[in-house]
């Protein structure tokens, strides 16, 4: 299983600083990847609950939270190995045409470092903020990739659905990885699962329990041989938000939150469930990324981790 980490995007400690000296101390530690997180928006009144906080207002580290492609077109001139992923860009907010040539110039900025990964996207509000529709929002996603993959792979693109349309063109850079930049995607139905193994290259995990993971991966293999693919060769990429605590937590605290040594043990745990790999995320803690955490401490706190779980050793 290889390790990724989460790159500075939400709240207090998604500085530009902070930003650069997590990708470059990551790349020299040997880690797979970097990875971001999507969230445009804050809504003082949200037409649905988030999911990880239900019956109270989203949690504090959504309030502000940069750019991912933007982040990871930044730190990739100053990086030259680790790989850079999106975790995830939600593909119905934006024009199919317009995302393929962003991810596509990313890759080629990159060098050829670029995993997609793209969600579904849950925010009514978000929706209603990019003018998209929330209802049919799985059949757009659909429409969505097949575009994708014909913008990148086609040298006359050409296409006609029920949300989008491409006139006969050309459709320049294309990625510099072949056919196309490995697309994962994300979610937890069974429809999300089909697209995974049947649209994409593969699967990436949110912020669920790692027993709720393992439950999620079991349904993935499963769905990956009805699709007639190789179910253990599948990319299987999740996040693992990481709460550091100065002492050991103990029996019955959640994976991945608790001292160096328990977070070191959880990560064998991810391993043992079938992950290809797992990437530590303090985005979601909020004394890290809370609007008003404080940039150092919090910098300070990731190079602790950094070090720790290195895989260079």
């Amino acid at each position: 299983m290889r390790l990724g980490f989460g790159l500075p995007v939400a709240g207090g400690w998604a500085t530009p600083e902070n930003m650069m000296a997590v990708a470059r101390e990551a790349e020299s530690l040997g880690y797979h990847s970097l990875w971001t997180v999507q969230r445009i928006l804050y809504p003082s009144s949200p037409r649905n609950e988030y999911a990880g906080a239900p019956g109270g207002p989203w949690p504090a580290y959504f309030e502000s939270v940069a750019d991912g492609l933007v982040a990871l077109g930044y730190v990739a001139a100053a990086t030259s190995r680790i790989r850079l992923g999106t975790a995830v860009v939600n593909l119905p907010y934006y024009s199919p045409v317009l995302l393929a040539k962003q991810l596509a110039t990313l890759d080629v900025v990159s060098g050829g470092r670029l995993t997609v990964g793209a969600g579904l996207g849950w925010s009514e509000d978000e929706y209603a903020a990019t003018g998209v529709p929330f209802r049919r929002r799985g059949r757009r996603m659909d429409e969505c990739l097949r575009c994708l993959r014909l913008v990148w792979t086609e040298e006359l693109v050409e296409f006609r659905g029920e949300f989008y349309a491409i006139p006969a063109s050309r459709i320049e850079p294309k990625p510099v990885q072949r056919p196309h930049p490995p697309v994962l995607v994300g979610g937890y139905s069974a429809a999300a699962l089909r697209r995974a193994v049947s649209l994409a290259d593969g699967y990436i995990g949110g912020n669920i329990p790692l027993t709720a993971l393992a439950e999620v991966i079991e349904r993935l293999r499963g769905a990956a041989r009805e699709a007639g693919r190789d179910s253990d060769g599948l990319p299987i990429v999740a996040r693992g938000a990481v709460s550091l605590r100065d002492q050991p937590t103990g029996p019955g605290r959640r994976p991945l939150f608790g001292s160096l040594d328990e977070v070191r043990e959880d990560v064998d745990r991810y391993r043992e469930i079938g992950l290809t790999e797992l990437f530590l995320d303090l985005n979601f803690d909020e004394r890290v990324a809370a609007p008003e955490a404080d940039p150092d401490a919090a910098l300070g706190l990731a190079r602790q981790l950094l070090a720790a779980l290195a895989p260079s050793g």
